[in-house]
């Protein structure tokens, strides 16, 4: 599209440069390039995003849904001023959300909303949305950017995202076939993921820049806490869309905000309860330095992070050796850590 002929001296003047918004867009499409798959029917720049649905074989199509942001995450990539991987975080908060329900993404939006639009800064942010999309199979269809002076400080911004997946009605995972004696499987993470940033802002003195936030660290494995805790969210699409192929999953909740006490239980019907063994459970370096440093106690620590598990899969006991060679087999670092049984509470650890 030309834009030669659109610009404004007075709009620029109250503190929105549109044309930085054109190039914004054109450093952008590179990265956008690289997300197109089968469904999409147009390219980046017009007024909506069109997508064909691949419902073939199909007999009842059901869209399914879900929106998210980074949360806090934001602060720690501003202060690294490193913007390239974030956009990652924001894919997978969604696509790891809808994957819960069955459902194979298919597209994905952005939006962006930040105090100065610097080009570079906003493509290297699209860029990582881009690599999020790559992973979990989704094209990138749409965005916006936002300028927004006097609202937020000029190198600051958000991001947030939508994403929409397809799944066969008769496959939507809804817990009712969960049994007693079922098995639950974790799916690593790979840290802190998108969530409880707060906390962390507030044990490692993020807000004021802390210097110690840049020392490498031995229980990090030599990385700083700075890195550790910007390591973007780990993507599970690929790995679950294999499973359910071959395995009766009976469950699968996407470990964020509220940790273990607030997650699982979502995928667990009443009258039934998965009971974690919580000596099991691989925590992960950076949430013992987060315990340690904070004084968190650990049914805190378990009811706002992840601790080591990024989602959680129940599927029938037979079943469970085919379910970790399929998910090792796709990368995954997937282990039992505990069971279905009778009882009203959900979830108990012990």
């Amino acid at each position: 599209m030309d834009h030669k002929n659109s610009q404004s001296a007075s709009y620029a003047a109250a503190g929105v440069d549109i044309t930085a918004g054109y190039r914004a867009v054109e450093l952008m499409k590179k990265h956008v390039a690289r997300t197109r798959n089968e469904g999409c029917l147009d390219d980046v720049g017009g007024f909506g995003g069109c997508f064909g649905l691949p419902i073939a074989g199909m007999e009842e199509p059901v869209l399914v849904s879900g929106t998210d942001g980074c949360g806090t995450k934001v602060k720690m990539a501003i202060l690294m001023d490193k913007h390239d991987t974030i956009g990652i975080d924001a894919v997978a908060m969604c696509v790891n959300d809808i994957i819960c329900v069955g459902a194979k993404p298919l597209f994905f939006l952005d939006y962006i909303a930040c105090g100065k639009n610097i080009p570079e800064k906003i493509a290297a942010i699209v860029s990582g949305v881009a690599e999020g999309c790559v992973q979990s199979g989704a094209a990138l269809i749409g965005g916006e950017t936002a300028e927004h002076p006097g609202m937020m400080p000029v190198e600051d911004y958000d991001l947030a995202g939508f994403a929409v997946g397809i799944v066969d009605k008769k496959k939507i995972l809804d817990n009712t076939r969960m049994r007693a004696g079922d098995v639950v499987i974790a799916l690593a993470s790979t840290g802190i993921h998108s969530n409880g940033f707060s906390l962390c802002r507030k044990v490692f003195n993020i807000d004021n820049n802390d210097p110690k936030l840049y020392i490498p660290r031995e229980e990090l494995g030599g990385k700083t806490v700075a890195e550790t805790l910007l390591t973007p969210t780990k993507i599970y699409v690929e790995s679950i869309l294999a499973l359910l192929e071959k395995v009766d999953v009976k469950g699968i909740s996407h470990i964020t905000g509220g940790g273990f006490y607030e997650n699982i239980p979502r995928s667990i019907p009443d009258g039934l309860c998965a009971k974690i063994d919580k000596s099991a459970v691989r925590v992960l370096p950076i949430f013992d330095l987060i315990a340690k440093e904070g004084n968190i106690p650990e049914r805190d620590m378990y009811n706002t992070y992840n601790m080591g598990v990024g989602m959680s899969v129940v599927v029938p006991a037979e079943q469970v050796q085919e379910a970790l060679d399929i998910l090792t087999a796709h990368g995954e670092t997937a282990y039992v850590i505990g069971s279905i049984i009778e009882n009203e509470e959900k979830v108990i650890l012990e």
